[in-house]
């Protein structure tokens, strides 16, 4: 059966990779939430989709925009939790209120207190580990250091068995595996290579594939079916492409609307 991943929790009018868009998410009763992570100058796994501020969507301590170049100068990964939590991160295209980014600990404990708050069960955490090559000693530690600091994270955070791990960087997937084989790992894709050519980037292969929509078609369903690896895809907002991903089987189902994809799923 489709599971449905709220992406970057719910957009539904709050900032996404902030705990109200996941509490949102959550409430859908989505099967997992996805989100992206970096981290900061003292260590912690902070939620953000990018290792600096988004000029498009953050606001300064006084709730001011700033330039592209400036949201660059703003390096998470050398700056400490409480100076990133200063500023705050509006809704996309929005002007409603802003809110700083969490880091993975207060998103867990969040969702751990809405869990036991309506006694639902807590959703699966699909961690998306922000990597470039280009961003080595810059933008973020070495992929080894960095796929340490996930696992650590979650292990402390007691969220390793409901999680799985994506990230386009081979490199970090390589360093996950390595240091733990058990967990399910999701090779990111968003090139127009084969499935062969992708997965030979990889020394193992991965529990997952995951690539946008307009890139399933059944032969891809069917050859990773083959192979014994789960399909993900994203970002599914159209509900003719959800019909259209729920029809083929797909595994995972990357939303923005998680409340719309759940009522499909249903009625299917």
């Amino acid at each position: 059966m489709t599971q449905v991943h709220g992406h970057r929790g719910c957009a539904d009018g709050v900032p996404p990779n902030t705990i109200p868009a996941f509490l949102r998410a959550a409430a859908t009763r989505c099967h997992w939430v996805e989100m992206d992570v970096v981290r900061t100058g003292d260590r912690q796994l902070l939620v953000s989709h990018e290792p600096w501020m988004d000029h498009a969507t953050c606001v300064d301590p006084e709730g001011r925009s700033f330039s592209e170049a400036h949201g660059r100068s703003l390096n998470l990964y050398k700056m400490p939790l409480a100076e990133i939590q200063r500023y705050g991160v509006r809704p996309e295209g929005g002007d409603g209120v802003p809110h700083p980014k969490p880091t993975l600990a207060g998103v867990v404990a969040a969702l751990r207190q809405w869990s036991l708050g309506t006694d639902a069960p807590m959703p699966g955490f699909n961690i998306e580990v922000k990597s470039d090559p280009a961003w080595y000693g810059m933008y973020q530690p070495p992929p080894g250091d960095l796929a340490q600091a996930v696992l650590e994270e979650m292990d402390a955070q007691q969220i390793t068995e409901q999680s799985l791990v994506q990230c386009f960087d081979p490199a970090v997937l390589e360093a996950l595996h390595e240091r733990n084989a058990g967990l399910p790992l999701a090779l990111l894709v968003d090139n127009l290579g084969g499935v062969q050519d992708n997965l030979e980037r990889l020394g193992f292969t991965p529990a997952y594939y995951s690539v946008p929509f307009f890139l399933v078609t059944a032969a891809l369903v069917a050859e990773l079916r083959e192979r014994g690896i789960a399909l993900l895809t994203w970002t599914v907002n159209g509900r003719a492409d959800m019909q259209r991903m729920i029809g083929l089987g797909v595994d995972g189902l990357i939303t923005d609307r998680p409340g719309e994809a759940m009522e499909l799923l249903h009625a299917y």
